[in-house]
């Protein structure tokens, strides 16, 4: 018996540790929080002058651009 009160012990502590774990990224950001989270040195990419030429540089490629919220054509004057 004590092998099975072990096991469930064990599950009950896994889940309420993936509960911990998981809302530890829950935030809310308030309005005026919004535009230091905006900024570029905020953004995810080490080199964000060379992500915006790629993206720009496929898109002139491809003939299409999307998804990066920018409007523009195939011809490369983004």
């Amino acid at each position: 018996m004590p092998a099975v009160r072990i096991a469930k012990l064990f599950i009950a502590g896994s889940i309420l540790g993936l509960i911990a774990v998981s809302a530890q990224g829950c935030a809310r950001v308030k309005p005026y929080e919004r535009e230091y989270l905006a900024r570029p040195s905020m953004s995810a990419n080490e080199d964000p002058g060379r992500a915006r030429f790629a993206h720009h540089a496929r898109g002139s490629r491809e003939g299409a651009a999307g998804g990066t919220g920018k409007a523009g054509g195939g011809c490369g004057c983004n």
